[in-house]
């Protein structure tokens, strides 16, 4: 670590500053998270939903939404998995610090990489597509950035920490702090000594957060289950060969 990340390290880490980020950031994203959901889904249900543009261009959507998603589902899992996750019961079930770091390693990179590349892909789409293009609003594009700058803050955490540094056990100290803030005992001194690379991904995950229930990420949150239940449509053709008879002009007399 530089002279100039380690001054950073400990400007965010010290005193009111650590305090801030580490035990007052968290719980406002985390009411924000919350309350916010409740307030869309109460003054904009009719909002919530991902507009989908799949009726303008399917082609690059093929290719970029099922890598993107299914990514994003295994760095979701491996998250879960690192910090709800306590070291010692993966101990307890005989699995080894050694296996445990190797495996997270390699699915979180290349689970990261399909992600950011399916990210790409999208975007890209956004970008060139022109009726995809015109129905992207100012809050998806401000999603996207910060869904993009969260995923690669994470991925080159991973890299320089663990591919290319000598490894870093996060869950000696993230995981043990990021328990803390739902045991309402927040503990910010473990976040002391955290590489810089994972600081500013814990940082820009916490934003994130705060502002998910305000864009389309909100359908990540919901099924639909009402598809089962909800009776079916019948759709009836207009074709005029089709029945006993035509049917009879507006103005066409009557019999009696």
């Amino acid at each position: 670590m530089t002279a100039a990340q380690q001054n950073l390290t400990l400007a965010v880490e010290s005193g009111t500053g650590g305090i801030l980020l580490w035990v007052v950031l968290p719980y406002v994203s985390l009411a924000v998270f919350v309350l916010g959901h409740i307030w869309r889904y109460r003054y904009d249900k009719f909002g919530w939903t991902t507009r989908s543009s799949q009726l303008y261009e399917r082609r690059l959507l093929r290719i970029g939404s099922p890598l993107f998603h299914f990514g994003i589902l295994v760095v979701l899992l491996g998250h879960i998995g690192g910090l709800l996750v306590p070291e010692s019961w993966t101990d307890a079930v005989g699995i080894t610090e050694h296996t445990y770091h190797v495996v997270a390693v390699a699915l979180g990179t290349v689970a990261g990489v399909c992600t950011l590349g399916g990210l790409a892909i999208l975007v890209y789409r956004r970008r060139t597509v022109g009726p995809v293009f015109s129905a992207t609003t100012r809050n998806d594009k401000a999603m996207y950035l910060s869904l993009t700058v969260t995923i690669l803050l994470g991925l080159a955490a991973t890299v320089a920490a663990n591919l290319v540094g000598g490894g870093y056990n996060y869950r000696e100290t993230i995981s043990p702090w990021f328990r803390s803030i739902f045991y309402l005992q927040p503990d910010p001194d473990r976040m002391t000594g955290v590489p810089i690379l994972f600081q500013l991904h814990a940082l820009s995950a916490l934003l994130l957060f705060a502002a998910w229930p305000f864009t389309r990420l909100v359908h990540m949150l919901t099924a639909p289950l009402g598809y089962l239940t909800r009776p079916y449509i019948v759709y009836r053709s207009r074709d005029t060969r089709l029945g006993a008879r035509p049917p009879r002009r507006g103005w066409e007399r009557v019999g009696r």
